[in-house]
């Protein structure tokens, strides 16, 4: 007979659901052993039924470390936006993300097969919280940045965060630095100018440029020229630098750099974000 302490007992031990805590003590013949065990496997199948769900929803996490010269950003998903908000879900992404930060894994599979506790890896922490929760969970981000001075910004519900990097550091490059990642989180720029643009971006934006103008009727002699003034002008909306900035719209962005010290850059940024 399995009694309410020992289901109330695994339910602590592993924070797994009541009815799911006594089945697995039935099933085990009230082996705790085993009955962990279980709770794990139960986890494994539900994730690989789950599998080719939509996470669409979740949180970002940006953290840097006390120095500020690194940081580090990551996206746990989840199916629903009212798991997102659930407190142990979000202290999970907060344990990853203190993870990732002390000990800077390469990549996002060098930070799944990163010890969580003494027991168990995060990647198999997730399984185990989709064997709980019942739907997809997964770090379906992870980035790391290192400069100077990185800043990190969490919007508002930890649906965005942003990792910026400049090339000097400073108080002054700390609070410009914060309206740089601001920007960041609400203007989503695909490169920091037009440098960092993909080859294959620029030539769809010249090529919707010039298919364009053909339709408009404009001169066949002039529609290159036309596409490279689309393709200039896409460049003011897409890319930080050239991006009015949105402390003071009278200025670019790069101008607002220019403001703050001499000869200051932004080396390198990220923006992981849910739902977009």
């Amino acid at each position: 007979m399995i009694s309410a302490a020992d289901v109330n007992k695994l339910r602590k031990m592993t924070g797994a659901g009541l009815m799911d805590c006594k089945k697995a003590l039935t099933e085990t013949e009230g082996d705790f052993d085993a009955a962990i065990d279980y709770l794990r496997k139960k986890g494994q199948k539900v994730a690989e039924k789950r599998a080719d769900r939509d996470a669409t929803e979740g949180v970002a996490i940006a953290r840097i470390n006390s120095a500020g010269t690194f940081g580090i950003a990551i996206r746990l998903s989840s199916e629903t936006d009212f798991v997102a908000k659930n407190e142990e879900f979000v202290a999970f992404a907060q344990s990853i993300a203190n993870v990732a930060l002390n000990s800077a894994p390469a990549d996002l599979a060098a930070l799944l097969a990163l010890p969580l506790d003494a027991e168990r890896s995060i990647g198999e922490h997730v399984t185990e919280m989709v064997g709980k929760i019942g739907e997809k969970i997964e770090v379906a981000e992870y980035v790391h940045l290192t400069a100077p001075q990185v800043i990190a910004y969490i919007h508002v519900g930890n649906k965005i965060g942003v990792l910026a990097g400049f090339n000097k550091a400073s108080e002054a490059v700390v609070s410009l630095g914060r309206d740089v990642a601001m920007q960041i989180a609400a203007m989503s720029p695909v490169a920091i100018d037009e440098d960092g643009v993909p080859e294959t971006i620029k030539a769809r934006e010249l090529s919707i440029g010039r298919e364009k103008a053909q339709a408009e009727g404009k001169p066949e002699a002039m529609l290159d020229k036309i596409a490279e003034g689309t393709l200039k002008r896409w460049y003011k909306d897409n890319t930080l630098l050239h991006q009015a900035f949105v402390k003071d719209g009278s200025k670019t962005v790069a101008q607002a750099i220019a403001g703050v010290e001499k000869d200051l850059q932004v080396i390198g940024f990220y923006r992981v974000s849910i739902g977009e």
